[in-house]
């Protein structure tokens, strides 16, 4: 059947993440998802707007808000077993890829070159930095609430999200962190109210 597509990608907020952590705020791959396309827009304007190099913040905003749809048939592979090895890291990427193909075939033919695009085309390819970066900040952030929640078990979850953005070496992540991150220490009364 050939318009199936739609249905599963509904199914995405019944995929849960962060499954051995101990989470006082719960968070679903759609939820995520949202999140990951909103820093990864966020990135493409500061790489076109601030540093002057060409990005169509749009495309990344939509290659994010698909970049976890495999999960709808794999689940959600827990980073330590999905990073544990080379091998591991290789064998699940083919396994995503396969996912994606799978739901590609659930479109009418002459719609899925355009969402073969988000999923595994070239502008996924193109775009795949940007999105991993803003996947990235997406789990720094869910740490930083979790702490503030009161929750220590993301703490070491923090730092080492943290370190991998200092490191990624992109400058729009380092404008990013420098000057949106702070905001999320903040609480409603601190951030006040919109003039």
């Amino acid at each position: 059947m050939n318009e199936n597509f739609f249905a599963y990608i509904s199914r995405m907020r019944y995929i849960g993440r962060w499954s051995l952590m101990r989470n006082s705020l719960p968070e679903n791959i759609q939820e995520h998802s949202h999140m990951v396309a909103v820093f990864a827009h966020a990135l493409g304007v500061i790489r076109r707007d601030v540093f002057g190099k060409p990005c169509d913040p749009n495309a990344a905003a939509a290659v994010a808000l698909f970049h976890d749809s495999s999960e709808i048939l794999t689940g959600d592979l827990p980073t330590p077993i999905k990073y544990h090895s080379a091998d591991i890291r290789e064998a699940y990427k083919q396994v995503e890829d396969l996912a994606c193909r799978q739901l590609l075939n659930t479109l009418p033919p002459e719609l899925r070159p355009a969402y073969e695009e988000l999923l595994v085309g070239e502008t996924q390819e193109q775009l795949h930095d940007l999105v991993k970066a803003a996947d990235k900040l997406s789990a720094y952030v869910k740490c930083i609430e979790e702490r503030k929640a009161g929750n220590n078990e993301f703490l070491s979850a923090e730092k080492q999200s943290r370190r991998t953005l200092e490191e990624s070496g992109m400058p729009e992540v380092a404008y990013f962190l420098e000057h949106f991150i702070p905001a999320f220490e903040k609480d409603l009364d601190e951030l006040g109210t919109i003039e």
